[in-house]
């Protein structure tokens, strides 16, 4: 299966859940470019749970747009301030974000091909960045961090709803 199947794959997985769960999603990306919000918005039903993103590709639109803190933007810190940001700006109940190095050269210190993810929710420990570092040329680890965020989006989607105080709701 090529990296485009496996992403339709996953965004109708994630429609599903989505639908099921009640909960609506808003995705910040910049490595990506808009692939991620692209596989969403063809999914089943999309206009029901996705509520839209932000391609944020320049550092000052991270940072003006996303609310991220001066400093490096290929880093943990801003793809979870990413995730806040653009949950709160789409009044979604989830934020996805990428950044990452996609190459061929080093961007904040990070190597090529390194990626930064998050989804972040209400609760206070939701969101939980997580590091991957994907091998290959730009187009390769841009096509990987879709897949890699989509899996990561459908994961948390499984898990029980956490309210903004930190309790598990049923939706």
């Amino acid at each position: 299966m090529d990296d485009d199947q496996q992403a339709d794959q996953l965004a109708g997985e994630i429609a599903g859940l989505a639908h099921a769960t009640g909960r609506t999603v808003a995705v910040a990306e910049s490595l990506t470019g808009g692939r991620i919000c692209a596989a969403l918005a063809a999914a089943e039903a999309s206009s029901e749970w996705f509520r839209g993103g932000v391609v944020a590709y320049a550092s000052e639109v991270k940072r003006t747009v996303l609310q991220v803190a001066q400093g490096p933007v290929v880093s943990a810190e801003a793809v979870h301030a990413m995730g806040v940001g653009v949950r709160d700006l789409l009044d979604a109940d989830l934020g996805l974000a990428v950044t990452g190095a996609g190459g061929p050269a080093p961007q904040d210190g990070q190597e090529p091909g390194t990626v930064f993810l998050a989804v972040v929710d209400g609760s206070e420990t939701g969101g939980e960045p997580v590091l991957r570092h994907i091998d290959g040329d730009p187009g390769q680890v841009c096509a990987a961090t879709v897949t890699e965020a989509l899996k990561l989006l459908a994961e948390r989607l499984r898990l029980p709803a956490v309210t903004s105080s930190g309790a598990i709701g049923s939706g």
